[in-house]
């Protein structure tokens, strides 16, 4: 019998899964890797684990501690799965833009949740690089008011570390090293910088793309028009500590409705249900993979499940 330990124990080791019905006839294969079915639903459960364990080891978390985090959601929730499991009292801090399933999901683990209005004209389901700059002024107060570890995934390399020791390797693994390009939405970028670093270490001719939302390609170094759009959890307009840009082959720009309507697709032709940053990802994999012979393999991630925006515009339901 194999019995896990815990819930933690479930995080990693997710399927890679062929978009036969998707990809183009013409055009690469397309390969998705299924981060959606982590426990926590989302790719964010390896770097909250690898945070916490890298903490702990390095005492940096003391037994019992406080944890507070500026999160989208994601982040949030491994981070609050691991602290329930772990011991840690939780705090996460994250804008009214974001979806309520998120803050239900934060709430039923056990973690307290701290809402930041928007601002100005932000409207629900759409945060902005402002909004998110209100969210870390009141997580940086929350931290020193609690004496609490900040797992500060936008700068901790714990963050690209959880991807190239584990998405990366298993992506390598299960396509038996034949992968020849990878796309990621950057939104603290330790998806696209681990899983990059882990594919071009055993081979250094894959390609690698960052995606950006069109209305702000900042890593790009093009002009940033619109910070608020509906790719939650990707595209703040700002360069992560950890960013390499030598990993970065290419930049490619989605808009909402390009990510929008890749979703519903993914959902209607290959049963699979993901959030807008897997939109974006897919419509990034689709150009790539219309550019390169169908010989070729394009891999790239289902980041959160849909299950998160049931509320909004991406899967209303119409009668």
């Amino acid at each position: 019998m194999r019995i896990h330990n815990s819930i933690l124990e479930a995080v990693g080791a997710t399927p890679l899964i062929a978009l036969d019905r998707i990809r183009s006839k013409d055009g690469a294969r397309l390969l998705l890797k299924m981060e959606l079915l982590n426990p926590g639903a989302s790719m964010k459960d390896r770097i909250a684990l690898q945070i916490i364990e890298d903490a702990e080891n390095s005492g940096l978390l003391k037994p019992g501690g406080d944890v507070v985090e500026l999160t989208s959601g994601n982040t949030g929730i491994g981070l609050a799965m691991a602290c329930a499991v772990m011991g840690y009292r939780m705090t996460a801090v994250m804008s009214e833009g974001n979806s309520v399933e998120r803050r239900s999901i934060l709430s039923a683990l056990g973690a307290r949740v701290e809402l930041v209005a928007q601002a100005g004209r932000s409207a629900p389901g759409l945060v902005s690089k402002e909004d998110m700059e209100l969210v870390e002024e009141r997580t940086q107060e929350l931290v020193r008011e609690l004496a609490a570890f900040r797992p500060d995934q936008f700068n901790n390399e714990s963050n690209p570390r959880a991807h190239e020791l584990g998405t990366g390797r298993e992506i390598w693994e299960q396509t038996g090293g034949q992968v020849d390009a990878f796309a990621a939405a950057v939104g603290t970028g330790g998806t696209f910088v681990g899983v990059s670093r882990a594919l071009k270490s055993r081979n250094p001719r894959v390609k690698c793309y960052a995606v950006e939302p069109a209305g702000a390609p900042y890593l790009a170094g093009r002009e940033v028009t619109n910070t608020r759009h509906q790719i939650q959890g990707a595209g703040y307009a700002m360069m992560p500590g950890f960013w390499d840009e030598s990993l970065a082959d290419g930049y490619l720009a989605v808009s909402d409705e390009e990510a929008a309507e890749a979703a519903r697709r993914l959902a209607r032709q290959e049963g699979v249900l993901a959030g807008y940053s897997t939109g974006a990802n897919l419509a990034a994999a689709e150009r790539i993979a219309r550019s390169m012979p169908s010989s070729a393999v394009v891999v790239t991630a289902a980041c959160d499940s849909g299950m998160r925006y049931l509320s909004g515009e991406l899967y209303r339901f119409s009668g």
